[in-house]
């Protein structure tokens, strides 16, 4: 079996042309733009944070030229095109998708890891009853169904019996999730969600695992079995009830793909000490690949191309932690900070909130690495993608509080 040798430089384009985060001319506007950003990417987290726009319609956004985001409240609830599963954490997934995630479901009639077993203990006696109403009454939310009169609201974890054998019947594939209204889920049954067309066929442990590594692979370009493995599951055993194929088994598949040399073994920089991975067809045309155009991105915390924190630094270079989740003393760049991705190198990071009584879309501060210096058309570049960024917040003007260096904030603030 060959090991391909590259530079890390060439790895970045590999990488970004994967993530359709180098400039594309070539996607199609509109539902069929939607169609290839699935089809690449595998999948799109789905997030609840909404300081700006939530994850998932930023991260279309920022592939798709002109997106909405009634357009992906339709490609769901009207098209059918995507479902809504546990793939990294809770994503939207293509719908010819679906059979690979059964064995998943499946695994839920007997469930090993607390959260599940707390979910059935809690809703189990309610199982048979929400099933009975959403068949006749069509598709329901959780507010459709009342609490106990003994029983008072709580936290999250207090949730009301009928919450439980909801979220349950749905892990569980009884009930898919229809739509979104105003990001509450709408529950139905899966007959009547899934489109008839669509595969159900159970798959063996070897074809999950086959489809995963190939996902993986087609979706991040290149990636170390540890990455593939987290492609779209936990990486954790203590997770199991959530992983889509065994470690093992995943292992075994990688090598039969490279000896079927459906994948090739490459070697960045001559790095002995990482073995990563690429579909054959894509390292024998990267030859081809062009400079990547110097474009802008904001990448949304939950963006494809760094959720995999180890990831990044490995091939970028950039070091990122999401500190939304910290409290705000032990914050050194903001609450929800996007990294700013420039040509191949991540620049600098933006912690952007959008004040929708005013309609003025707030940057708390910019932080441009110390290695970047910024020519007046990379400012340029930044400031038009703000505006953009602005427009698709539905905010009318910017406030921008920090800048570092202190030295690019005027230029930046004149040009937005």
């Amino acid at each position: 079996m060959k090991t391909v040798d590259i530079s890390k430089q060439l790895a970045r384009q590999i990488i970004l042309n994967a993530q359709l985060l180098n400039d594309q001319s070539e996607l199609k506007h509109g539902k069929e733009g939607l169609d290839q950003i699935f089809d690449q990417l595998g999948y799109i987290q789905i997030d609840t944070i909404n300081v700006i726009e939530r994850a998932h319609n930023h991260i279309l956004w920022t592939r798709l030229p002109g997106y909405k985001n009634e357009m992906l409240h339709d490609y769901q609830a009207v098209d059918r095109k995507v479902f809504e599963y546990w793939g990294h954490a809770m994503s939207y997934l293509p719908m010819t998708d679906y059979r690979f995630f059964m064995p998943k479901m499946k695994r839920f009639e007997d469930p090993s890891h607390p959260w599940v077993l707390n979910m059935y203990k809690n809703g189990k006696d309610l199982l048979e009853a929400v099933m009975d109403r959403i068949r006749a009454e069509g598709p329901l939310s959780s507010k459709d169904f009342k609490r106990p009169d003994n029983q008072k609201g709580g936290t999250w974890w207090d949730w009301k019996p009928a919450k439980f054998a909801l979220e349950y019947l749905f892990w569980r594939g009884d009930l898919m999730i229809s739509e979104r209204r105003n990001f509450q889920k709408v529950y139905d049954l899966t007959e009547r969600v899934l489109p008839s067309d669509i595969n159900t066929q159970l798959p063996d442990e070897k074809e999950v695992a086959e489809y995963l590594i190939k996902r993986a692979l087609k979706a991040m370009g290149i990636a170390n079995e540890k990455e593939i493995n987290s492609f779209m599951q936990p990486n954790s055993a203590r997770d199991s009830d959530f992983r889509t194929v065994h470690k093992k088994v995943l292992t075994r598949s990688i090598r039969e793909l490279l000896e079927q040399k459906i994948i090739t073994k490459v070697q960045i920089e001559s790095n002995k000490s990482n073995n990563d991975y690429a579909l054959t067809d894509t390292i024998d045309a990267y030859q081809n690949y062009d400079e990547i155009p110097k474009a802008v991105y904001f990448l949304s915390p939950f963006d494809n191309l760094i959720i995999q924190r180890d990831r990044l630094n490995r091939l970028f270079d950039f070091d990122y932690t999401i500190e939304c989740y910290l409290p705000e003393p032990k914050r050194v760049y903001g609450y929800f900070v996007h990294p700013i991705l420039f040509g191949d190198r991540l620049v600098g990071r933006i912690d952007p909130k959008a004040d929708r009584k005013s309609k003025t879309f707030i940057i708390n501060a910019v932080h441009f690495e110390d290695t970047f210096k910024p020519s007046k058309d990379i400012l340029k570049k930044i400031s038009s993608k703000l505006k953009a960024m602005a427009k698709f917040n539905n905010c009318n003007s910017i406030k921008i509080e920090n800048i570092y260096p202190q030295k690019y904030h005027t230029s930046i603030v004149s040009l937005c």
